[in-house]
C-alpha cells in the first residue's frame, strides 16, 4: 500500500471554514466544529473501521455488543487491549439506541445506520447528538463511508491509502476473472446464519456476492430477493460447489456441514470446500477495513490455478498499515481458523512455511 498525496473523496469534505462539513448517505449536513474526539458506532463494522482509521482506539466511546464480541473473539482486543472495554450498553444489537447510555458517553458524533427507519435515528438525533447516517450494500458506499468518518476525526489523508489498497487488489482480481468461463465459476453459498436459523441472500445490494462475483464465482442464492431464511433442503436443490459459513457464530464450524445427513451430500461437502468466514481486526463477511484480504483469501480458494496470493505476507503487510501491529504466524492461523478448517481442499495453500 502507497501513500498519495489526495484525499479520495466520497460525500466527505472540508468547509473552508473551521467547520468540518459531511454529507451523509441520508443527504444530510452534519457540521463538527472540530475532529471528533468521542465517537460512538452502532453499525457493527464501523467500531474496528474507526480503530483502523485513526491507529488507537482511544477515540470510540461506544458501539455495538456484537462489534464487542468481534473484538474479544477476534484479535483486536489483543492489539488493543483496552477496547476490550468499551462500553456496549449504547445501542442493542438490532441497532436500536440507548439514550442514557449515549448521553453517558458524551459522544460528539454517533455513526447509524442510514436507510433503515426513523425509529432508530431519531431518538439519537432529538437528544441532540450530532449523528453520521451510512449506508452498506456495496463497494462504493463502504469507501465513501470509511472516508467520511476518517474525515470526521480529522484524519482525511489516512483514507487515501486504504481506498487505493482496495482499488488495486479489486483491479488486479477482475482482470483476472475477466477471462474465466461462466462453466468453470464455481456456484458458492454465503450463508449468513447457520445456527439459530439458516439464511442466504439474493445477489442484489448483497456485499458477499458481490464478492464471490468478483472472486470468479456466481452466488447460489441468486435467486432469492434480499436476506431469506432457508432450509437445508433448498441447500441441497442448489447443490453448490463451495459453502461459506459466517464468522458471525462463534459455535459454528464446517462439521455443521460435514456431519449433517444432508448438507454432506453437497458438492461442496463431497469436495471439501467448505470454508469458515476469517475474523481478524472485524469479521471478514461483510465490508470493513480488511475487505482486500477477504476477496484475496476467496480467489485464492475458487481458483488456485488463476491465483497465487501469498496471503499471510499480504496480512502482515495489510496489518501493519492497517493497525501498526506485526502479524506472527500464530496470529495468523488464529485468524483464517487453519486448525478449525479441517482438511478443506485448498488450505494447505495457507500453511506457514
Amino acid at each position: 500500500m502507497a501513500l498519495a498525496a489526495s484525499i479520495i473523496g466520497a460525500g466527505a469534505s472540508f468547509s473552508l471554514a473551521d467547520d468540518i462539513v459531511i454529507t451523509d448517505h441520508e443527504n444530510r449536513e452534519v457540521r463538527l466544529p472540530a475532529p471528533a474526539e468521542r465517537i460512538v458506532t452502532i453499525p457493527m463494522p464501523m467500531a474496528s473501521g474507526v480503530i483502523a482509521l485513526d491507529g488507537s482506539d482511544s477515540k470510540l466511546v461506544g458501539l455495538n455488543p456484537l462489534s464487542l464480541t468481534a473484538i474479544r473473539e477476534g484479535i483486536l482486543g489483543k492489539i488493543f487491549p483496552e477496547a476490550n472495554n468499551i462500553s456496549d450498553a449504547v445501542t442493542s444489537t438490532d441497532f436500536m439506541p440507548n439514550v442514557e447510555a449515549l448521553a453517558a458517553v458524551n459522544p460528539n458524533l454517533v455513526v447509524q445506520w442510514g436507510g433503515r427507519g426513523p425509529e432508530i435515528v431519531d431518538p439519537i438525533t432529538n437528544a441532540g447528538l450530532n449523528t453520521l447516517l451510512i449506508k452498506y450494500g456495496t463497494e462504493d458506499l463502504t469507501r465513501q463511508y470509511m472516508t467520511m468518518v476518517a474525515t470526521a476525526i480529522g484524519k482525511p489523508e489516512r483514507i487515501t491509502e486504504l481506498v487505493e489498497w482496495r482499488d488495486k487488489v479489486e483491479k488486479d482480481i477482475a482482470a483476472k476473472t475477466a477471462a474465466i468461463p461462466e462453466d468453470e465459476r464455481p456456484n458458492v453459498l454465503y450463508l449468513g446464519r447457520s445456527l439459530s436459523d439458516i439464511t442466504a441472500s439474493g445477489s442484489k445490494g448483497n456485499y458477499n456476492a458481490w464478492y464471490i462475483d468478483l472472486a470468479g464465482g456466481k452466488n447460489a442464492a441468486a435467486e432469492l430477493e434480499g436476506s431469506v431464511s432457508i432450509n437445508r433442503e433448498q441447500i441441497a436443490q442448489w447443490d453448490p460447489e463451495v459453502i461459506l459459513l459466517n464468522s458471525f457464530e462463534p459455535n459454528l464450524d464446517v462439521s455443521w456441514v460435514y456431519d449433517d445427513p444432508i448438507l454432506s451430500l453437497t458438492k461442496a461437502a463431497q469436495n471439501k470446500r467448505v470454508y469458515k468466514m476469517p475474523l481478524g481486526g472485524y469479521r471478514w463477511d461483510p465490508p470493513n477495513q480488511e475487505s482486500p484480504l477477504t476477496w484475496m483469501w476467496l480467489a485464492d480458494l475458487l481458483h488456485p490455478e488463476v491465483f497465487d496470493y501469498d496471503l499471510r505476507a499480504e496480512m502482515k503487510k495489510a496489518y501493519k498499515v492497517l493497525y501498526n501491529y506485526e502479524l506472527s504466524d500464530a496470529d495468523i492461523d488464529g485468524i483464517i481458523w487453519t486448525a478449525q478448517q479441517g482438511d478443506a481442499a485448498g488450505y494447505d495453500q495457507f500453511k506457514a512455511n
